[in-house]
């Protein structure tokens, strides 16, 4: 399935004259892996850091600590930062307008999960010239799983950004 969608996903980028870059915490790079899967996702694709430590996040993608200190690092707050933050990095590059962002930060477990925070917890945020939405989900499965889950569905809430569904 996920090829599927990260093709199409990639023709719309084309179509809509999009590049996409992504800012992974515990999907660990998978996103971006499944996106240059596919032949010809150079010409969509400009690319993504995976920021898994707090100090990534702040060095790279710019969150402030108040952030992360007062929300955490999986919080609507840190992924709309995170997906804020890697536009602008690669705005160096690209246009900012022409740049769409995605961004992931949960807690994939076994371990680290709190009883406001469960393991499967999941916080993305997509960000576009149009504006910046973030989604909260709690994937069921083991750390594999609630990698997996968490990039497919990243993924479609960028194709139903891309296919003007609900933004």
């Amino acid at each position: 399935m996920h090829k599927t969608l990260a093709t199409e996903v990639g023709r719309l980028l084309v179509k809509k004259k999009l590049w996409l870059v992504i800012a992974e915490s515990c999907t660990g790079g998978l996103i971006s892996h499944y996106i240059t899967n596919i032949p010809g996702s150079s010409e969509y694709y400009a690319g993504g850091v995976c920021v898994y430590s707090y100090e990534a996040k702040r060095m790279l993608v710019g969150v402030k600590p108040a952030t992360l200190t007062n929300f955490g690092a999986v919080s609507k707050e840190t992924v709309e930062e995170m997906a804020l933050g890697v536009r602008k990095l690669f705005s160096k590059e690209f246009p900012v307008d022409g740049l769409v962002s995605i961004s992931v930060s949960g807690i994939a477990g076994p371990g680290g999960g709190m009883p406001n925070k469960p393991v499967g917890l999941v916080w993305m945020a997509l960000s576009t010239a149009n504006g910046t939405w973030a989604f909260e989900h709690i994937f069921p499965g083991n750390r594999e799983a609630v990698k997996e889950q968490s990039a497919v569905i990243a993924l479609t809430h960028l194709h139903d950004y891309l296919n003007e569904k609900n933004y």
